[in-house]
């Protein structure tokens, strides 16, 4: 058993737990709160989906174990929340419910997006409800409940998003605002999401960017990345990631180019997983430059937009985190092949030991999708 801390709707929670007991069931068996609803129990539906400091996440694929000095609240934490309330009546008024089940999780996504997104436009909308699936309403009222609220955002005394616990900093933090130079993957597509990260090798910036530029060899050094094939600039890659018992396999093409002058590169690549439907568009630059005279860093910055059931996973302050854990193991294998040691063992991507729960190693695949295609792999949250 393990004794863990938390805070649930404002009040203190104290409690031992099974480390493997899911916070669902913890919070409908323990504290009565049935307002979260469990589906699929893999992280897929939404319908158990509440906020943990501030952000959405799945309480079916989340540890109780792991909550401790987070703040949980579940929507009927949400009773008095002038937001959640706006969005109750719009959905009463727009025919966005029928059966109801995946309501609560719906509820709780639509406030994100207009936390998040006030200029979201229908499709954005329909992009950022792609992870609460419902089999009632078609969506078209909950579109247009969503849009209401959006349109009569100023109106609404809108909270500010929950502050983290003392001492927790947010998980972008540490991370630089992404400059506002990378185009979009796609023109007629969804706004993206920025990603910007930084690799630090122990050699010259010359045999570095020697590297770089063969993607067979920077492909080996991605967990679960592979390259097919490679011909005139364009290259066909996959990505291989497990989440219990999910697994994907994305496969997708990428151009690549590069300029000797400033020593950087470009990556436009699209890709699919067949058997969720996911899609996943991104464009990425990447520059090596002199980190003093024996290292170099290798700057990457990436826009990408997941369209499909596993969107939700694309949540970029979390992807954030696991994205620098995983160019941080790019960093090491690409130094050791290029001083010809041995690189560490690659796990496959969604079995590591990355801890707080099996949503963020998913969420850390998707960081390593994302790193695959700017470092040159392919197509592959």
């Amino acid at each position: 058993m393990t004794r863990v801390s938390f805070t649930v709707n404002g009040s203190a929670v104290e409690a031992e737990v099974e480390p493997r007991l899911h916070l669902a069931d913890f919070l409908r068996e323990e504290l009565s709160l049935t307002g979260t609803h469990i589906g699929c129990e893999h992280g897929i539906c939404g319908a158990c989906t509440l906020l943990i400091d501030g952000e959405p996440a799945r309480s079916c694929i989340a540890f109780a174990a792991d909550c401790g000095g987070r703040d949980v609240r579940t929507i009927e934490g949400l009773d008095a929340d002038p937001l959640a309330e706006a969005l109750r009546e719009a959905f009463s008024a727009e025919h966005a419910l029928q059966c109801g089940y995946c309501t609560p999780g719906m509820l709780v996504t639509a406030r994100d997006i207009v936390l998040r997104l006030p200029d979201a436009d229908d499709d954005r909308i329909r992009l950022e409800l792609a992870g609460n699936l419902c089999r009632c309403t078609g969506y078209v009222g909950i579109v247009r409940a969503v849009r209401r609220v959006l349109d009569n955002r100023p109106a609404i005394a809108v909270p500010e998003r929950a502050a983290l616990p003392a001492g927790r900093a947010p998980a972008a933090a540490a991370a630089p605002k992404p400059e506002p130079n990378h185009a979009a993957p796609s023109a007629a597509g969804p706004s993206p999401n920025l990603l910007r990260q930084a690799i630090r090798i122990g050699l010259s910036s010359e045999a570095v960017w020697r590297a770089v530029q063969d993607p067979a060899l920077v492909a080996g050094c991605v967990p679960g990345a592979r390259l097919l094939s490679m011909e005139n600039g364009r290259i066909k890659g996959e990505m291989l990631a497990a989440l219990g018992p999910i697994r994907t396999r994305f496969v997708g093409e990428a151009t690549l180019s590069y300029d000797a002058a400033s020593r950087s590169g470009r990556i436009v690549g699209e890709g699919r997983d067949g058997s969720s439907g996911t899609r996943l568009s991104a464009e990425a630059t990447f520059r090596v430059a002199p980190d003093g005279a024996e290292a170099s860093l290798i700057e990457l910055g990436v826009t990408y937009a997941l369209r499909g059931p596993l969107a939700q996973f694309g949540r970029g302050p979390v992807v954030q985190v696991f994205a620098r854990e995983i160019a941080e193991s790019v960093g090491r294998n690409l130094e050791a092949r290029l001083r010809g040691e041995a690189a560490p063992v690659a796990e496959r991507l969604g079995t590591g030991r990355l801890a707080l729960s099996a949503a963020f190693h998913w969420l850390g695949s998707l960081g390593a999708r994302i790193l695959g295609i700017l470092t040159g792999r392919g197509r592959s949250r």
